[in-house]
């Protein structure tokens, strides 16, 4: 009975691998097994091919750094980059391996955060491996591609597609908060303020971490087209840059949309401190018109000889009209003093 191929059983081989293919010419990847992986690595490559084998780990498995520390021929660089965490994307050359940190989102992402991971690649002429913690929405992208056939004549090229997955991820992200944003401006235009001060800050935080955390490094990519490893084919390198401006493109509009939502933060503000202001002199107009009914009365409620007017019958219209007479001239300079 066949072997089963480990592509199928997501996440269940005993050294981390999620799935594996390896891409002859001219051929959709076929999944194979790490077994099947080091065997075909093992053997003398073809002379001026350009077949190359994709492994993709979850580091979620303790056993898949170490595999691959045993069993693959890697740079240093590519594991001091796992140990160091999320950082910026970059693409750099190691003793002529890429080196590439890439900065993705989790595949079910609802503008969190936390739901923003890096995704850790090597490439060589003749292996690509790519690792992860957490299921992120453009590696999966590219799995798919490669299940329905999709077809890479290098692995720089799957390289490349996974950096124009990440940029159609980024396009897709910024419609949404392009929709978040103009339902958020129109319910400021018909003054509702209270619950949207929150989202609106919620949604600039995560927008700036993506990015941070998605924006290129200009001088690792610049010091890698200047100067690439010698295995890279020139139409390669074309498609990477292409790939890298299409996505400063995409960060530009990232870029605007988070200047908008500043413009509605302070929009907002200008708006509450409005409203505050007009509650705070609503409260003092109130306060003033009380002011000589509460002195009169004050004075009149004590319990002492020769109060005014006590045995005039018309003692109550005299005071009725003197307190009416202090509250329209405390009135009427109450609104004076706010014009």
């Amino acid at each position: 009975m066949d072997k089963p191929t480990l592509a199928s059983s997501y996440g269940s081989d005993r050294n981390g691998l999620i799935c594996g293919y390896l891409f002859l010419a001219d051929a959709p990847g076929r999944p194979v097994s790490l077994d099947e992986a080091l065997t075909w690595l093992a053997a003398a490559p073809v002379q001026g091919g350009r077949e190359f084998v994709w492994l993709h780990f979850n580091l979620a498995d303790a056993a898949a750094e170490q595999w691959m520390r045993t069993e693959l021929q890697l740079v240093p660089e590519f594991f001091e980059a796992l140990k160091e965490g999320s950082r910026s994307t970059r693409i750099e050359d190691a003793a002529d391996q890429l080196i590439a940190v890439v900065n993705d989102v989790a595949y079910e992402f609802s503008f969190e955060p936390s739901e923003i991971a890096s995704l850790w690649l090597t490439v060589t002429q003749r292996l690509a491996i790519s690792a992860r913690t957490h299921p992120l929405r453009s590696i999966d992208r590219l799995r798919q591609a490669v299940k329905e056939g999709c077809r890479f004549d290098s692995s720089v090229a799957l390289l490349n597609h996974l950096l124009h997955d990440q940029g159609d991820v980024l396009v897709h992200i910024v419609r949404e908060a392009t929709l978040q944003v103009d339902a958020l401006e129109d319910n400021l235009q018909h003054g509702k303020l209270r619950p949207k001060r929150a989202e609106l800050g919620k949604l600039r935080r995560v927008l700036v971490r993506l990015q941070r955390l998605l924006a290129p490094e200009p001088g690792s990519l610049f010091r890698l087209l200047r100067q690439p490893p010698p295995w890279i084919a020139s139409h390669d390198l074309d498609e990477l840059r292409q790939s890298t401006e299409e996505f400063s493109l995409v960060l530009r509009d990232l870029a605007a949309l988070q200047e908008r939502i500043k413009l509605l933060q302070e929009e907002i503000v200008a708006q509450v401190g409005e409203q505050t202001n007009r509650s705070v002199f609503t409260l003092t107009v109130v306060t003033v018109l009380a002011l000589p009914i509460n002195i009169i009365a004050g004075l009149l409620g004590m319990n002492v000889g020769g109060i005014p007017l006590a045995d005039n019958p018309q003692g109550f219209l005299v005071i009725a009209l003197i307190v009416l007479s202090f509250t329209v001239i405390a009135g009427w300079i109450a609104l004076r003093t706010r014009d």
